[in-house]
């Protein structure tokens, strides 16, 4: 079977980079106008992207002065995209550390039936102390208790949405019967983090439920994805490092039971294109001309959970920063950011340059024939399954990748001419809709 290039609409406020909001074409407000995001999605549908996603926190981004920050939540802002959109797959980010299983379920079931089974939950254990002091804790949780807990409500996430049998609504109106209370499952949960009783309060869903996507790449989150995730967002910026996640992660999966083709690792790429090379180039450094580089330093200071004005903007990072192991926080992040810096000798002026696109994923400035040739070549090599299209400037960069960038993966062969009759977000990733947990093989 061939494979399939698997696109992912990764929309974020006026672009991905930092400074996008100060460029003349940009709404400063576009961060909470529903029309833009509107405008968004049915671009990527009339690319035929597989899905859109909106990343999420339980705390407010960044400090006010250095770009747009605060977001409406997601799954509202998806419902709403729902009925403005006829296929694109809907996934929004929402955190295990803190949301309830049962709320959260609920809110991904109504998603998934009111989209007609195109909901997907990006599954985060949020970092950072300043949630946590949103939830009345003083200080986040260890990084794997976290993943415990994110285990923990996955399983009994699973168990709320198979709690209805898809046939448990009877409706027949003859003999007065609406549903059928034997074929209703409740969970009866009690573990560590957890305590659940009842069946979901929605039918089980035209997905069975949500696709479910996981971004970490820490060794705990990759244990967590290859246990339970059917796509993962990742951050790789170089074609070796890439390569050796997917086999990493797909032997994970292999181990763990599942099959690795039931698990699609999509590396996130913020293109920047130009008619020319040249014209792309200098694309890039507007941007960069209007990053400022003050809060740059403070982020990086706390990425790297660093004193305030330890960072010296003409010099390199200091050579004594703690290992990945003493790291609390998003572990991978961390890593690739000081691997970054160490491997291109760059001065800390010069990381948040590089970060100031896409927050270490990979950054590409060229034509659109040579971006297309970037994801051909990590998709045929290896390296993906397809990409997170995280475009440095909304709405142009989005339409200029469907434009001009999407035709050449289909002359080539790489991509879908149009959605065809595939209806639902797991049918388009190639997934299987699960089977309900509650029953035995002769019942299915």
């Amino acid at each position: 079977m061939t494979r399939t290039l698997h696109l992912n609409a990764f929309l974020m406020n006026t672009g991905h980079h930092e400074a996008s909001w100060r460029l003349p074409e940009s709404d400063p407000h576009a961060h909470v106008d529903l029309a833009h995001y509107v405008r968004l999605a049915r671009t990527a549908e009339r690319g035929t992207f597989d899905s859109l996603f909106l990343a999420d926190g339980p705390q407010l981004w960044s400090n006010l002065a250095q770009r747009p920050a605060g977001a409406l939540e997601p799954l509202t802002l998806l419902t709403a995209l729902a009925t403005a959109t006829e296929h694109i797959g809907l996934i929004a980010t929402a955190s295990t550390s803190y949301n309830s299983p049962y709320n959260l379920a609920r809110r991904f079931a109504s998603l998934d039936i009111v989209s007609g089974g195109r909901a997907g939950w990006n599954i985060v254990t949020t970092a950072g102390a300043e949630a946590a002091r949103n939830f009345g804790l003083d200080a986040e949780p260890a990084h794997a208790e976290r993943y415990a807990r994110a285990a923990e409500f996955l399983d009994v996430a699973l168990k709320l949405w198979d709690s209805w049998e898809d046939d448990a609504v009877v409706a027949d109106k003859a003999a007065g019967v609406w549903g059928d209370d034997s074929k209703i499952h409740p969970p009866r949960h009690r573990g560590t983090y957890f305590s659940v009783a009842g069946a979901l309060n929605v039918p089980r869903t035209p997905q069975g439920y949500p696709l479910l996507v996981q971004a970490g790449s820490s060794d705990d989150g990759k244990a967590f994805a290859a246990r339970y995730a059917e796509a993962v967002f990742t951050a790789q910026r170089t074609l070796g490092d890439a390569q050796a996640f997917y086999r990493d992660l797909k032997s994970r999966t292999l181990r763990a039971g599942r099959d690795p083709e039931h698990v699609k690792v999509l590396p996130g790429i913020v293109p920047v294109l130009g008619s020319t090379e040249a014209e792309a180039r200098a694309a890039e450094r507007l941007l960069e001309d209007h990053i400022v580089y003050d809060h740059g330093v403070a982020r990086l200071e706390s990425l790297l959970q660093l004193p305030a004005g330890t960072l010296e903007l003409d010099g390199p990072l200091p050579a004594d920063l703690p290992p990945e192991s003493a790291v609390e926080g998003a572990k991978s992040r961390y890593t690739l950011v000081v691997e970054l810096a160490r491997r291109e000798r760059l001065t800390v002026r010069e990381l948040i340059g590089r970060l100031g696109g896409g927050r270490g994923h990979l950054t590409f400035a060229g034509t659109p024939e040579q971006v297309a040739g970037q994801i051909e070549t990590w998709f045929t090599e290896g390296a993906a399954d397809g990409f997170n299209i995280m475009p440095a400037v909304l709405p142009s960069g989005l339409e200029a990748f469907v434009d001009h960038v999407v035709p050449i993966l289909r002359r080539r062969g790489l991509f879908r001419e149009e959605y065809g009759p595939r209806r639902t977000l797991r049918e388009r990733y190639g997934l299987p809709r699960p089977a309900n947990q509650y029953l035995t093989p002769a019942s299915v």
